[in-house]
């Protein structure tokens, strides 16, 4: 787990302004373009455990971005219970919300409505209630980019049934 000055110091990084041609990713441009991008469960456990092996990457990512990182209450849920198992995985996790690393959008009765349409049509990749609010709240706000490690997932969801996700990292 990243100790409170590391942390400190990753999220004074994330929102200093980023200079395209700078960093050693190909994906840097699309990344830190602005906007919003939607945070999904594994990439945020990666980014908070530093002993998950895409830690790095998802760090990268989060290091790069410069707009809005949205999620919501049941990707924080789903975060808390898979770092519950590391030292210190679930202070870092409240951390990194109470900081202001992301922002969470809670669900209204409308969402609800739209994930049990979501869930009952991707019944067969299947779609968990987790991703389900985040297909949701893209539709919401207007984004396909979403930060995953969820790749058969988010290749098989569509944002209002046609438009492909933005898988970040590619």
């Amino acid at each position: 787990m990243h100790g409170s000055a590391t942390w400190s110091a990753r999220c004074r990084a994330a929102r200093r302004t980023w200079v395209p041609g700078i960093g050693s990713t190909s994906w840097g441009w699309c990344v830190t373009a602005g906007g919003e991008l939607l945070l999904d469960t594994g990439a945020l456990v990666a980014v908070l455990h530093g002993g998950d092996r895409d830690h790095r990457r998802c760090a990268d990512v989060l290091t790069a971005f410069r707009g809005t990182l949205l999620t919501t209450e049941a990707v924080l849920t789903e975060a808390m219970y898979l770092l519950g198992r590391a030292r210190g995985g679930r202070a870092a996790c409240l951390e990194f919300f109470a900081r202001g690393g992301a922002t969470l959008i809670p669900q209204s009765r409308d969402s609800l409505l739209r994930c049990q349409a979501l869930m009952s049509r991707y019944e067969d990749v299947p779609m968990d209630f987790a991703d389900a609010t985040l297909v949701a709240l893209a539709e919401e706000v207007g984004t396909r980019r979403v930060f995953t490690l969820d790749r058969r997932g988010f290749q098989a969801y569509r944002v209002g049934r046609r438009e492909r996700f933005v898988l970040v990292p590619e």
